[in-house]
């Protein structure tokens, strides 16, 4: 019932966009009751925190699967870039504050995940490494925020330099990538 109800909010949202979303709608387009929205989600914050940890869940076991590092983070800007048309009508809602919040929570939660399982950063302590991570994930969800079409045709690069950013850091005084 929970996808059920997530599908008609995704339907929905496109067809009118965030801004007028509502619980009725909602529940008129599933034929369920309010009570039985209200029994899944406490409100429309809640449905959007669960879209999008199962969607963080799944994009990360997908990206999981993409070979090394750089091919992960790719996906992820990918699947992201797929993403922006909803984020920002989202953006453009009510929920704005509530949706900005999930969503640095939640690439900061997909950069933790990859940074335990791949042992990122073991010389640090846990407090450093939320603090990079929080950082990092700030930073790629500040590209995102103004992606251009341009950004689209540079992609490889943007993904190459962010990698090493993240893994390598790069110092001001380094000459140009190989690449």
């Amino acid at each position: 019932m929970k996808e059920t109800i997530a599908q008609a909010a995704k339907t929905l949202s496109q067809e009118k966009g965030l801004k007028k979303l509502t619980v009725k709608d909602i529940v008129e387009e599933c034929h369920i009751t309010r009570q039985a929205f209200y029994y899944h989600f406490e409100g429309i914050p809640d449905l959007f925190r669960w879209m999008l940890e199962r969607d963080t869940e799944r994009t990360l076991l997908e990206a999981q699967a993409q070979g090394d590092g750089e091919q992960r983070l790719r996906y992820l800007f990918v699947m992201a870039i797929n993403a922006l048309p909803y984020v920002k009508r989202g953006m453009e809602s009510a929920y704005r504050d509530e949706l900005e919040r999930l969503l640095a929570q939640y690439v900061q939660r997909l950069f933790e995940q990859v940074c335990d399982e791949e042992g990122l950063y073991r010389s640090c302590t846990r407090a450093e490494v939320r603090l990079i991570l929080r950082y990092h994930s700030q930073a790629v969800l500040g590209l995102l925020r103004g992606w251009t079409e341009a950004d689209t045709r540079e992609l490889d690069q943007i993904v190459h330099t962010v990698f090493r950013l993240m893994t390598e850091g790069i110092s001001p005084l380094e000459g140009p990538s190989p690449r």
